[in-house]
């Protein structure tokens, strides 16, 4: 006898399946209103917004070296700022690589920062 109603195992994997999208969607937005004020806002002297342990300054000299289709070497400014940043929460980010690339960044370009400055710290993401 066919049904069409399905089996409580099905529903409960759609259920969690939709539990986990929500979830999802909800990371996304908070990440990305993280990321909107740490590169978007004014940081005064006294306190500085990170982004993974990356000032503002920080993410902007090293703005042109994972961006556009002939990305600039790493500047001294960058290249500082990435020695003390969290790669843990670097690696994170490039998993979502879509929301980096929302704000113009090439997640490939920027695992490669770290190489390209010297840097003993590697990434394995």
């Amino acid at each position: 006898m066919a049904t069409n109603h399905l089996s409580l195992p099905k529903k409960l994997e759609n259920r969690s399946k939709i539990i986990d999208m929500a979830a999802y969607k909800k990371l996304v937005v908070i990440v990305a209103l993280f990321l909107a004020l740490a590169i978007g806002s004014e940081a005064n002297e006294q306190v500085q917004v990170t982004f993974c342990r990356m000032t503002k300054g920080g993410l902007n000299a090293c703005a042109p070296s994972v961006s556009g289709l002939n990305p600039l070497p790493p500047s001294a400014l960058c290249c500082s700022a990435l020695s003390i940043a969290d790669f843990q929460c670097l690696c994170f980010f490039k998993n979502y690589s879509n929301l980096l690339t929302s704000y113009g960044i090439d997640p490939n370009l920027a695992m490669q920062l770290p190489a390209k400055c010297n840097l003993r710290q590697t990434v394995h993401c």
